[in-house]
């Protein structure tokens, strides 16, 4: 096998693998854990770790990195093999060099871009219990009403019950203690903090 041969067989492994991944976008590639012991799910975002509870950098060994990777070295590798006359020592340390620089950059794209330190899948996060709200509509005795809350960033309102079954009047602020299908169970919140309502 010629040298020629050879980085046109990595470019086309590079290139291939690539254009797959780009076109399967939803492809999820699993690298074996020495490899940087993560995940990286391509197209939508990357996680860092299995057992983390928030996103961690993609790790630097990764199935699209060592695609792009073998792409640019086998591309700029078979270009200076067969069009210029460049000692074979230069020419490999070039085609590494950009080979490297094709895989940094991808590497930049997905643990800048892609992946985020502040998103966070923790489920604590969508958590009803304990969300302090404000009762839009009012929940009459034994009935259901509405409250309206704050989390992650984004007002909401959800249908609401008195944990007792008492009626709850309108603009009361309340706390929900319990939440199961799509409705959250709610208590006055002076009667949480302990003061006593007037």
């Amino acid at each position: 096998m010629t040298w020629e041969t050879f980085y046109l067989v990595c470019f086309a492994l590079g290139f291939v693998f690539s254009l797959v991944s780009f076109l399967g976008g939803g492809l999820h590639w699993h690298p074996p854990h020495f490899l940087g012991g993560g995940q990286v799910h391509v197209g939508a975002h990357a996680h860092g770790s299995h057992g983390g509870s928030g996103r961690g950098r993609a790790p630097l060994l990764n199935p699209v990195s060592i695609a792009a990777f073998l792409a640019w070295f086998g591309g700029v590798g078979y270009l200076l093999t067969r069009f210029s006359s460049v000692w074979f020592g230069v020419g490999l340390g070039i085609a590494l060099l950009s080979g490297a620089t094709g895989a940094g950059v991808i590497y930049l794209f997905l643990s800048r871009v892609l992946t985020s330190e502040g998103e966070s899948l923790d489920p604590a996060d969508d958590s009803m219990i304990g969300v302090l709200g404000r009762i839009s509509m009012p929940i009459r005795e034994g009935g259901t009403g509405e409250i309206i809350y704050s989390q992650a960033g984004t007002r909401r309102t959800c249908g609401a019950r008195a944990e007792d079954g008492s009626a709850v009047a309108k603009g009361s602020e309340v706390v929900v203690t319990g939440y199961e299908k799509g409705i959250a169970y709610v208590r006055l919140w002076t009667e949480m903090s302990g003061e006593q309502s007037g």
